[in-house]
Formats: C-alpha cells, structure tokens, sequence
C-alpha cells in the first residue's frame, strides 16, 4: 500500500470515528437536556424510579438475549471436527481482530445472514445461517465473519444497549405521562402534563433515528475492520453483501409466520432482510447470469434518490450502494 493510500485509509477511519463520537455525544447530550426539564416539572422520585426501571429490564435482556436469540433463529453450536474449515478461520479472524475466540453456532434459517452477539453469562457468539453457508463462497463467509468480529472487538453489542436504553425511557415516560393525564390524579392539570408526554414522546423518535444512525455507522466501521484483517477483505465483503442482497431479495418468505422472527433482532444481522427486498428489485431479473463483479457493479450504478436517503433513515443498516462505495474506498 502507498503512502498515500495509507494516509488517504487513516483519514477516512478518523472522519469515521469522530462521527461515531458524535452521535453518542448527540444523544447524550439531548437526553441529559431534555431530563433537566422533566426533573424540574415530574419531581426527582418519579423519574428516577422510571430509569431504574428501564435500566433494570434492559441489564437483563442483554444478559439473557442470547439464549433466546439462539431460540428464535434456531441456532446450534458447531462442533470442529462437524466444520474444521471454518473453525479455522474463526481462530484466524479471533487472532487477527485480537479478541478471545467467541463460540461459532449455524443458525437453520434460510436467509442468507450472520450476527454477532453476547453477554457476561452466555459469552460471545457469531452465527451464521444456512443461508449464508448456501449462497456465498468460503472467502466470502470469511469476509462476512471478519465484519462480525469487527462488532465484537468494538462491543458494538454493549454500545447499541446503552444507546437504546434511552430512546426506550422516553418512550416509556411519554406513554405514562400521557396514560396519567387522562386517566390519573393529574387529570385536572392534565394539560401539563399531556404536553411533557408529547414532547417525551417526540424525544423518543428523535433519538430513535440517532440510535439508528449510528447504528449504520457501526456497520460501516465493521466492513473497514474486515476489509483491513483479510487480504483482498474489500472485494470479498462486496461480493457477499451483494448476493446477500440479491439472494434474500428474491427469497419468497412467508412474512405473515416469520415475521416476527426476522424482524426481532435483525440489528445483529449484516444485513437488513426487509431493505434487501427493495435493494434487489432493479436487479433480481439479471442476478442469475451475472457474475459476482458485475452484480457489485449493478448495484454501485444504482442513483441515491431522495427516497432512498429518506428510507435508510429508518433503517439501522446503510443504504447498500453507498456501503459498497464505501467498501471501494477501502480497497488496497
């Protein structure tokens, strides 16, 4: 790599990081802003229960998500004599990525995918699906779990729960603040009240999109970890996102039965099955007689409309082509 190339990589991993920090700032910032406001009007009592409340919820979900994860996605742990290649490259990624080696279970969906999650109890995980396993090539599953290994040694797991507490309180205060007004004691001076509940509740859906905003840029920091521990990381991760992409696009799931299932905790996958149906359909028809490139291509040609900004705005996961844009920039 060039001097210039290197120096041209650190920038953009340092534009990265400050918008990171950022966000996390934002989010703090406005929470600790907008709680000054309510402590003065509700009192110190009521809503300090209210964050050990949430606070206390939220510890166990984390603690105990990963055994109901391994439930809902039907994973089950591999055994290395069952997969002695990729036990290989789980303790090449854990070395390289410098984190202990997590326990590597295959999840029975048919969407291709893969996560990472954990806990001080359950330890850490990263699953990949069938689907996966069916649809890439080995490199590319490699590529995949090098992005899952970029989340574990962020503790993106441990950062998106902290975020997320905070839009879940204000959600929860605005809802009671608004179920006390109408119905409770304060119902005389309801007014008031309703009106922290409203605000309570526009705090939430503002803080939900930062949540979801850096969310996406986890993602993007996960892809540059790949692409920096794995040779040629940037051309492999491409090449799988976008079959994953193509293949979960034109995949004719049963929405009405699985749907919770999916949609439950499609933070932790790599990619968003509900966006992939929109990403594939300018492509599906071709997808089967193109190449691994000239998919990549197809979809690095798509135009980022305003519709399409306005929609990944909602999404925890990046626009596809402004990912593989990304991912092009990383390229040695």
């Amino acid at each position: 790599m060039t001097n210039e190339k290197r120096g041209e990589l650190d920038l953009s991993l340092w534009k990265l990081r400050v918008s990171i920090f950022g966000t996390l700032a934002i989010i703090i910032g406005i929470s600790t802003l907008f709680f000054a406001v309510l402590l003065g009007y509700l009192g110190f009592l009521n809503i300090f229960s209210l964050v050990m409340l949430v606070g206390f919820f939220n510890i166990i979900q984390w603690l105990f998500a990963p055994y109901l994860i391994n439930r809902l996605y039907r994973v089950r742990e591999v055994k290395q004599e069952e997969s002695p290649k990729l036990y290989r490259i789980v303790e090449r990624l854990s070395a390289k990525s410098g984190v202990k080696k997590p326990k590597l279970g295959i999840s029975n969906i048919p969407i291709p995918n893969a996560f990472a999650y954990g806990s001080p109890i359950a330890g850490n995980h990263v699953a990949i699906t069938q689907g996966l396993l069916d649809t890439l090539e080995m490199e590319e599953v490699e590529a995949v779990l090098g992005h899952e290994f970029g989340h574990l040694k962020h503790r993106d797991v441990q950062i998106m729960m902290l975020v997320s507490f905070l839009p879940s309180l204000f959600y929860l205060l605005g809802r009671s603040a608004m179920f006390s007004a109408y119905f409770g004691r304060r119902r005389r001076e309801g007014g008031g009240t309703y009106l922290i509940g409203a605000a309570s509740m526009f705090m939430y859906f503002v803080l939900l999109l930062f949540t979801m905003g850096l969310s996406r840029l986890r993602e993007y920091y996960a892809d540059r970890h790949s692409a920096s521990i794995i040779e040629d990381g940037s051309r492999r991760l491409s090449e799988g996102l976008a079959k994953i992409v193509s293949k979960t696009g034109r995949m004719r799931m049963n929405r009405q039965r699985e749907a919770f299932t999916f949609n439950s905790f499609k933070a932790l996958f790599i990619s968003d099955p509900d966006a992939a149906e929109g990403d594939s359909a300018q492509i599906a028809r071709y997808a089967p007689e193109m190449s691994d490139q000239e998919l990549v291509k197809r979809l690095l040609r798509r135009r980022i409309t305003g519709a399409s900004r306005l929609m990944e705005l909602f999404s925890t996961h990046p626009n596809i082509t402004k990912r593989l844009k990304a991912l092009r920039g990383y390229s040695q």
